[in-house]
């Protein structure tokens, strides 16, 4: 079909992209508020970028093309990054691809920005070819083609050949301390640590984590929770490595036979990253993980967690008492400590004395008074929480309550007219009353204090880009699930998300407000089950449940939930 005198709209209608009367929709807003006619489309949502493209590519004659049909990777045997810096690329959304004589064929986002392509011309000296391709394609061609790979794999064969030997080092004690220092302090090995840990942040990683083993050194990040290997290092590489992260995190750098902790900051495009480094001595030489605490990229609100309405709004009930104790219960890595420091956030005010009492302290917060623990000197959460009662506290958080003395210790505090907030490893929800019970604690105190407990899981959320819909059949489901949709999504995997098929992560929870039923449950040594069934009548959704409404809602996959509430 010949679209040369069409506009966009009646190619969109003729494609059977769009109606007739979504394009006189469209067509009011645009000339109520102005812009482009495709980008209202996109916005009401009634066609995506793909669709805009694919018809603007039929309306201008210009060629469009995505990352999957794998023509977007520009000629490795010409300096194409020399015609166009990085800088200008991602300013522009433009990446070059080939050049032919004096004719530059680029790919861009937008093939009405006249005065983008009058300063490619400028820029290069090139008459300019476009062809067009969605900004996300466009993002990821530029990151594969200038990228953070491609710098990390040469500023490791530079460290490898600029001025460290590539011979393995079999008895660690033969390097003298000066020797450590200086191959820690030279440039190579400079530029490589500092690759590591800035590929890390813009990976969204949680943690580096970089491992000796006998014949070969393994770096990995743990992006959404989970582990992926990146390109390593020689093992040669191994002492000056970590020589170099202790130096920055103030550590001994001469012992390698006890754990050490230690922390930096690093500020990255106006964002200052909080580091803490821990070592600890293996068989094949000492493991280093780096924990990335990064307060820009953590959502302090309670409303952006991800909690359903009906849940945020149990929460907010139970914070907002004037004392009792609130309990948020799950795993190491569920999010506790964020869910506590957006309470916390909550309930800041200057009318309200904070205390905080931390193993380690993970954000600072201003207004609010936060402790380190320091067992070597004595300051244990038994001590700093009895001299806190002597601080006139309103609210007092303890990082975690590990042994009868600190939970009698919160519980007492809690009675006595003070909100405490604190965590606990259980499974769910309502096994913080057996968990304070096994402790030592009465179930009297237990049904008194509670006032509210939180389980909560951190779930990956499937790629919006690639998740693919499926129909599930009841016979393939666990006898345990039920859901209410025959059509859920599962992973598939695309440039946007490295193939993976999740990107990003979001929670699940189980909230419990104690009510006086279920603190007189709690009283009469009632059962788990029995105070789970309770809470339950009065709507409370266990992880499972919360989970299934996450699959239903397209956010998940069954996979994924299962495998995070399998316990």
């Amino acid at each position: 079909m010949n679209y040369k005198y069409k506009k966009l709209g009646e190619i969109l209608i003729s494609e059977g992209m769009i109606t007739s009367s979504q394009l006189d929709e469209a067509l009011k807003i645009q000339k109520k508020e102005g812009g482009r006619l495709g980008d209202i489309l996109v916005r009401l949502g009634y066609v995506n970028e793909e669709q805009i493209l694919s018809a603007l590519s039929k309306q201008l004659h210009i060629p469009y093309v995505s990352l999957a049909s794998g023509k977007l990777k520009p000629d490795s045997e010409q300096d194409l990054d020399k015609l166009i810096p990085y800088d200008f690329a991602v300013r522009n959304l433009v990446l070059p691809l080939f050049r032919n004589l004096n004719l530059l064929t680029v790919v861009i986002f937008d093939p009405l920005d006249l005065i983008l392509i009058d300063n490619l011309k400028k820029l290069t000296g090139c008459e300019i070819n476009p062809i067009l391709a969605t900004k996300s394609d466009i993002i990821k061609a530029i990151e594969e083609f200038y990228g953070r790979e491609k710098i990390f794999k040469e500023a490791i064969d530079s460290a490898r050949w600029e001025g460290i030997e590539e011979k393995e080092i079999s008895i660690e004690e033969e390097l003298s301390l000066d020797k450590l220092i200086a191959r820690a302090e030279e440039a190579p090995v400079i530029k490589l640590v500092d690759l590591i840990i800035h590929q890390a942040i813009e990976e969204n990683a949680s943690d580096i984590h970089i491992e000796p083993q006998r014949d070969s050194l393994r770096l990995r990040y743990r992006i959404d929770g989970v582990l992926y290997e990146m390109p390593p290092p020689s093992k040669s590489l191994h002492l000056p490595i970590v020589s170099r992260i202790k130096i920055l995190a103030g550590m001994d750098i001469a012992e390698r036979r006890l754990p050490q902790d230690g922390s930096f900051m690093v500020k990255i495009k106006n964002r200052l990253i909080d580091l803490r480094i821990s070592t600890a001595p293996t068989d094949d030489g000492e493991k280093v993980v780096i924990r990335i605490l990064d307060k820009s990229r953590v959502p302090l609100d309670l409303s952006k967690l991800g909690f359903f309405p009906e849940e945020l709004e149990k929460i907010k009930k139970g914070i907002s008492a004037s004392y009792g104790l609130v309990l948020l219960t799950g795993p190491t890595g569920s999010g506790k400590t964020t869910t506590l420091y957006a309470v916390l956030n909550e309930l800041n005010s200057t009318e309200k004395n904070i205390l905080t009492i931390e193993d380690p302290v993970e954000y600072r917060l201003e207004g609010i008074n936060q402790v380190q623990v320091k067992p070597q000197i004595g300051l244990t959460f038994s001590n700093v929480l009895r001299s806190f009662l002597r601080q006139d506290p309103d609210i007092i958080l303890v990082g975690e309550v590990r042994d009868l003395e600190t939970a009698e210790i919160c519980i007492r505090a809690a009675l006595t007219g003070h909100l405490v907030l604190s965590t606990l490893h259980t499974n769910d929800a309502v096994g913080a009353v057996t968990r304070l019970v096994d402790m030592g604690v009465p179930h009297y105190l237990v049904s008194s204090s509670l006032r509210l407990i939180v389980a909560q899981r951190l779930i990956r959320k499937l790629c919006s880009f690639c998740k693919e819909p499926y129909e599930v059949k009841k016979e393939d489901l666990p006898s345990h699930m039920k859901i209410s949709t025959s059509i859920i999504y599962r992973p598939k995997g695309c440039q946007n998300c490295r193939f993976i098929g999740f990107k990003g992560r979001t929670l699940i929870s189980e909230v419990i407000l104690v009510d006086e039923e279920i603190r007189e449950a709690i009283y009469k040594k009632l059962s788990t089950s029995q105070i789970m069934q309770l809470a339950k009548k009065k709507g409370t959704n266990t992880l499972l449940e919360s989970g299934v409404r996450r699959v239903e809602e397209g956010i998940t996959s069954l996979e994924e939930i299962l495998s995070v509430t399998a316990f």
